[in-house]
């Protein structure tokens, strides 16, 4: 397997190097593996399940959890951009790698669910919410079945994590997307079912932006059970290989969250599916800074009425935006000029920075203990809870 060919902790937090990212997801199998159970409160422990699931946990592990337990103290973290890969999907995103010479990001590689339980706890993170990553291709390259396959499996593995250490993950479950009826399908099971708190969705499936009216039935039924909605950006396939000398993490992924979030508000998704609570990564990416000028083209629309009735300020600031990689003094400066904190939730990106690091950069800031509360756990509790 290749390493990466560097390792800094400010390596840019995402999904490393020169890859066309397209979009997202998963890895394989599932119901045959719940076929039987009924619910997931019928997977059992460790044992056969978790093994079977890639877990690697086994009844005298299970037993020895206690250094994996809930952080005990007042002053705790809920993170809410937190990466988890399952051993199919981790195989299918580095042999897509290896096919094209892309180098391996040496954290992702060397993932586990020990490892980040034990980096949660230095970091005295109560809750992570398990979302994936950016992945290259339109998952893959797959045809729907087959993503169908790794979407399923995914969220599979993250239920059995969640079962196996009560308290300390929750999840955005993954949704095929490409395909309205199998995501419609999906939703079903990992709110029914799985139990998830919410869905966690790309920038962009292959160059169709988040608003795209294909996607129209999807937010309708996560409109109705007034779905949380995480957001996370690739690079889109038009702009991948862009010659900026630089890695297209460090430009396009965030700009693809500000085409996500404009694309959504001029579509009137903000209106339509006001049940719908819209969390987006990394501060929104260039939103902040853009606010004004999207304003200044748009807020005067002959439809304003239609996507931004109050003014289209008033819709970004309903948003919620985590602070993954967005903690440098200008970024959260921007932020929170634009939204008040109360909109703030604190992720880590994890595994593609250390935990902590985003703890230290906001401990810095000098935001005052009550605003810090509120951005490190109070606000991801509340919209958690709905």
């Amino acid at each position: 397997m290749k390493k990466s060919n560097s390792e800094e902790p400010c390596t840019p937090q995402l999904h490393r190097s020169s890859i066309q990212f397209l979009s997202c997801s998963c890895a394989q199998g599932r119901r045959g593996i719940l076929k039987g159970l009924g619910s997931i409160g019928a997977l059992s422990l460790g044992g056969n399940i978790g093994v079977g699931l890639g877990l690697g946990l086994n009844q005298a592990q299970v037993q020895a959890q206690d250094k994996y337990s809930t952080p005990s103290n007042s002053h705790y973290r809920i993170d809410t951009h937190h990466h988890f890969y399952p051993p199919e999907y981790q195989k299918a995103w580095l042999d897509y790698e290896d096919k094209r010479n892309i180098p391996h990001f040496t954290r992702q590689v060397a993932w586990t669910v020990e490892g980040a339980l034990a980096d949660m706890n230095t970091a005295n993170v109560k809750k992570a919410m398990l979302s994936m990553a950016s992945t290259p291709g339109v998952w893959f390259d797959l045809p729907t079945p087959e993503i169908n396959k790794m979407v399923k499996s995914c969220n599979d593995y993250a239920a059995q994590m969640i079962k196996n250490y009560p308290g300390r993950f929750g999840l955005f479950a993954t949704l095929t997307m490409v395909d309205v009826k199998s995501t419609l399908e999906e939703i079903a099971y990992a709110f029914d079912v799985l139990k998830a708190e919410g869905v966690g969705l790309q920038t962009n499936y292959g160059d169709k932006w988040a608003g795209h009216s294909d996607f129209a039935p999807i937010y309708e039924e996560l409109n109705r059970r007034k779905a949380l909605v995480y957001f996370h950006p690739l690079v889109a396939s038009c702009c991948g290989k862009l010659n900026t000398g630089t890695f297209p993490a460090v430009l396009e992924a965030p700009h693809d969250t500000s085409r996500a979030v404009v694309n959504l508000l001029l579509a009137g998704a903000f209106v339509k599916y006001k049940n719908i609570r819209w969390l987006f990564s990394h501060a929104g990416g260039t939103i902040p800074m853009l606010a004004g000028r999207i304003n200044y083209f748009h807020g005067n629309a002959k439809n304003i009425n239609d996507f931004a009735p109050a003014g289209i300020e008033a819709e970004l600031r309903k948003l919620f935006y985590d602070t993954a990689n967005a903690t440098h003094p200008a970024s959260m400066s921007a932020l929170l000029k634009l939204v008040p904190p109360t909109q703030v939730v604190y992720g880590s990106d994890y595994p593609y920075l250390p935990m902590d690091t985003q703890v230290r950069s906001l401990n810095e800031l000098g935001l005052g203990g009550e605003v810090l509360e509120m951005i490190e756990h109070k606000n991801a509790e509340l919209l958690l809870r709905g």
